[in-house]
């Protein structure tokens, strides 16, 4: 009788595996969000790197200072603007466009 429990455990478990395994986690879904965002502003080398570091650190950022994650995609926008020297319209246009997404 003790086998039997055993080998349904056994049984259950890996029947169970395969539907955890398949929910991605927060990080994968971060992780995706944020490949996303940085193919969509075409980074690439030392920019997509830096871009990617404070992307998928945002959320703990925010839970370890107080701040929001708009507040984070805000200085990340303004930092972008800043690197492109964006000045009047242009840089309201591209603030924009950068915080919607």
């Amino acid at each position: 009788m003790k086998q039997f429990a055993s080998l349904l455990a056994i049984t259950l478990a890996a029947i169970a595996m395969p539907a955890m395994a398949a929910e991605p986690t927060s990080q994968q879904n971060k992780m995706k969000t944020c490949n996303a965002d940085a193919k969509t502003k075409n980074l690439a080398g030392d920019e997509r790197k830096a871009f990617m570091k404070t992307c998928l650190s945002a959320k703990t950022e925010a839970a370890t200072d107080g701040t929001s994650t708009q507040q984070n995609k805000m200085k990340t926008c303004n930092a972008e603007a800043k690197a492109k020297d964006l000045k009047g319209d242009e840089r309201k246009a591209f603030m924009s466009s950068c915080l919607k997404g």
